[in-house]
C-alpha cells in the first residue's frame, strides 16, 4: 500500500485502546489509530485510512458494522454528539483498567521507570454528577445531527449547549447533562427559555454579533452556587432584566456575576467580573479548611476526588514537623494549604498572579500563618538564590500543567536534592519524560493513578520519589 494514499478497510476489528482516547486496529502488520470515542475493542468497523506515517497510520471510523459484547448502553441521549463523556459505552471497570494500563505503558516505555510501589488506580465513587463547574455556549448556529437532517424538518437555529468537537461555531443544545448536580440543569434551562422568549440574539461566532454569549455554573459540596453570564453587548437594561428574572426563579443563588465581553474571543481572564448579587465568591470545604472560589479561580472540578487526591499526596509526602515544603505550580494553593498543618513552612510558586492572590486570601481565611506564595515564571523564580532566601526544601510537591515541568526546574531539583519529591501529573507521558531526567538521583517509591474524570480518557498520576542511597 502506497504511503499517504487514502484507502478503506471493511469489517476490521478494533483490537485495543491506546493513549489519548484512541483505539488500535492492525492491517497486514500496519498499526492504525482511530478515534475511540464511539468504539471499543471487538467492535467491527469500516474505516478510512487517511494519514500514513513512518511507524503508524491514522484512520477515521466510517461505520460500526457490529458491536462488541463488552459495550454498555450510554446513559445520555447526547452521547457521541456533544463531545463530552466519550467513554459512556465502556464499562467503568474497563475504563479504570485502561487508565492504569496507560500510566504503566507510558512510564515504562517513555521514562523507563521502575514501577516500585505501584498501587491500583483510585476510582471515583461518583461517575455521574461529579463536576462542580460547567460552561455552556449560546450560539445562533445550532448543530444538526444526521438523523435530524434526514427528517427534512426545520429546526430553530439558536442553541445553548456544548461546542461540537473541532467546530468553534457550532453548538449542540443540551436537554439534560449528567455531569453536574442540581440545580445545574434547571439553571441552564432557565437561561435557554428566557433568551428565546426575550427575542434578544444568541451570539454569532462568525460575525461576532449578538447579546447572549456564555453561561458558567459552579456548585460546591456545601450547597453554594455561582452563576456567571457573559453578555456580548453593554446593554444595562436588558442585562438587569435578565439577571433579575433569574433571581426571581433562583433566589437562593450564592453568587451571581456577569461580564460584558465585546472582544472576538470568549476568554474573560483579562476582563473584570461584575458582581450583581450575593458574594463575589463561593466556598468549598475540605476537612477543616474553607476555600474561596471566585469567578476566575481554578479549583479541581471533581471536588470529592480532589479530596482523595490531596490525601494521597499528603500520605506520599511523609512530612515531618520541622520540614520546609515547596509546592511548585501551586495554583490557588489548595495542596499547599492542605498539607500546611504538618510542616514548619510551606512555600507556593505559581505563574498566574490571580491564582496566587486566591492562595493568599485562602491562607488568611484559614489563619494559615506558615505559608508564603510567589507569582512568576517557575523557571526563573525557582533558583538557588530563591531557595537561599526562603529555605531549602525537605519535601517538594509539583503539580505542573500538561506540558510537564520546566527543564530548569528539574535541574534545580537535582542540585538542591530535597529528601522527597511528590509529582502529580495530568499527563503521564510528560511525567514519564521528567521522571527519567530525575532518575539520575531519584527512584520511585510509590505511585498511584487517580481517576478524576469518569467516562473520559484523562487520568491523574501521583508518584513519590526518594533520593537514591
Amino acid at each position: 500500500m502506497k504511503k499517504n494514499k487514502k484507502y478503506t478497510l471493511e469489517n476490521i476489528k478494533i483490537l485495543d485502546f491506546a493513549a489519548e482516547g484512541k483505539c488500535i486496529v492492525k492491517n497486514e502488520g500496519e498499526v492504525i489509530f482511530v478515534d475511540g470515542s464511539q468504539v471499543c475493542p471487538n467492535d467491527e468497523v469500516t474505516i478510512l485510512v487517511s494519514k500514513s506515517k513512518k511507524k503508524y497510520s491514522e484512520g477515521r471510523i466510517l461505520k460500526i458494522n457490529s458491536f462488541s459484547n463488552d459495550r454498555v448502553e450510554p446513559f445520555c441521549e447526547h452521547f457521541g454528539v456533544c463531545g463530552g463523556c466519550k467513554w459512556q459505552h465502556v464499562p467503568y471497570e474497563t475504563q479504570l483498567a485502561q487508565k492504569q494500563k496507560q500510566v504503566t505503558d507510558q512510564l515504562t516505555r517513555i521514562g523507563k521507570i521502575q514501577l516500585n510501589g505501584f498501587e491500583n488506580i483510585l476510582g471515583s465513587e461518583k461517575i455521574q454528577y461529579y463536576r462542580n463547574k460547567l460552561e455552556y455556549t449560546f450560539s445562533n448556529s445550532r448543530w444538526l445531527t444526521p438523523d435530524e437532517i434526514a427528517t427534512g424538518e426545520e429546526f430553530d437555529s439558536n442553541a445553548l449547549g456544548f461546542h461540537v468537537p473541532k467546530r468553534f461555531d457550532k453548538v449542540y443544545p443540551v436537554k439534560k447533562c449528567f455531569l453536574q448536580p442540581d440545580p445545574s440543569n434547571q439553571i441552564r434551562d432557565f437561561f435557554n427559555d428566557f433568551a428565546r422568549a426575550s427575542g434578544l440574539p444568541f451570539y454569532d461566532h462568525v460575525a461576532h454579533e449578538g447579546f447572549f454569549r456564555s453561561l458558567m455554573i459552579r456548585t460546591t459540596s456545601i450547597g453554594e452556587s455561582m452563576v456567571v453570564v457573559q453578555f456580548a453587548k453593554n446593554d444595562p437594561e436588558n442585562i438587569e432584566k435578565t439577571l433579575n428574572s433569574f433571581l426571581q426563579k433562583f433566589p437562593n443563588t450564592t453568587s451571581l456575576n456577569y461580564f460584558v465581553n465585546t472582544k472576538r474571543n470568549d476568554s474573560y481572564f483579562d476582563l473584570e467580573p461584575i458582581n450583581f448579587f450575593g458574594k463575589p465568591y463561593i466556598t468549598e470545604k475540605m476537612e477543616d479548611l474553607d476555600f474561596r472560589i471566585g469567578v476566575k479561580s481554578f479549583y479541581q472540578t471533581n471536588s470529592d476526588q480532589a479530596y482523595n487526591l490531596y490525601k494521597l499526596v499528603r500520605e506520599y509526602a511523609q512530612i515531618e514537623p520541622n520540614d520546609t515544603v515547596y509546592d511548585l505550580y501551586t495554583g490557588t494553593g489548595t495542596i499547599a494549604l492542605f498539607v500546611s498543618a504538618l510542616a514548619r513552612k510551606v512555600v507556593g510558586i505559581e505563574y498566574i498572579e490571580a491564582a496566587v492572590e486566591d492562595a493568599r486570601i485562602n491562607a488568611e481565611v484559614n489563619e494559615v500563618s506558615n505559608s508564603v506564595f510567589f507569582a512568576g515564571d517557575m523557571a526563573k523564580i525557582f533558583t538557588e538564590e530563591f531557595i537561599n532566601e526562603n529555605g531549602k526544601p525537605d519535601i517538594v510537591i509539583a503539580d505542573p500543567p500538561r506540558a510537564g515541568m520546566d527543564k530548569p526546574v528539574i535541574e534545580t531539583l537535582l542540585k538542591i536534592a530535597p529528601r522527597r519529591i511528590v509529582y502529580v501529573s495530568c499527563n503521564p507521558a510528560t511525567q514519564a519524560r521528567d521522571l527519567e531526567l530525575l532518575s539520575v538521583k531519584y527512584e520511585t517509591e510509590s505511585l498511584r493513578p487517580v481517576d478524576m474524570f469518569p467516562h473520559t480518557f484523562h487520568v491523574e498520576n501521583v508518584v513519590s520519589l526518594i533520593l537514591k542511597n
